[in-house]
């Protein structure tokens, strides 16, 4: 009898070190996965890309143009994911920009630019790292062009 009451019965609490080697212990931060939704980044990298100098709008024109539609309609809401197509994995992204440049800025200059915004701000927030960031330059905006993003006002009502 004085052995099980040095060594304690069934009943027994477990003590701490029993409790860190079962599953589930240890650091809360380890328990459980984290995923990332494809347009979660999009959204990170539109922001960041819009925040580069030079960058006059995200998207090729009929984007634009249907998104300034879409924006007119009640709940469309503007998206800053347009020009932005983002492939996310589960620990790794890859991203593909499509810019309009404002004429005057050079266009290496403007795309290192965003490429360093976007891979700063999805690097921070996301914890992904950015494995590359492809920019398409579909257009430069000149001064004297109107804005593509507000469509003719009907004549009849």
């Amino acid at each position: 009898m004085s052995e099980m009451a040095t060594h304690g019965g069934e009943n027994e609490p477990q003590t701490s070190a029993r409790r860190q080697n079962r599953p589930g212990g240890g650091d809360p931060a380890t328990r459980g996965r984290t995923t990332i939704a494809d347009g979660v980044v999009e959204k990170i990298a539109g922001m960041a890309a819009r925040d580069a100098v030079g960058v006059y709008a995200m998207g090729s024109g009929i984007s634009r143009t249907l998104g300034a539609m879409r924006d007119r309609v009640p709940g469309g809401g503007k998206t800053v994911t347009r020009g932005v197509k983002a492939e996310v994995g589960e620990v790794q992204t890859a991203l593909d920009l499509e810019i309009v440049v404002e004429y005057g800025f050079p266009i290496g200059d403007v795309s290192r630019a965003v490429r360093e915004n976007v891979i700063a701000a999805v690097e921070r927030m996301t914890s992904l790292e950015v494995v590359e960031v492809n920019i398409a330059v579909s257009d430069v905006h000149l001064p004297d062009e109107e804005d593509d993003e507000e469509p003719e006002q009907p004549r009849i009502q």
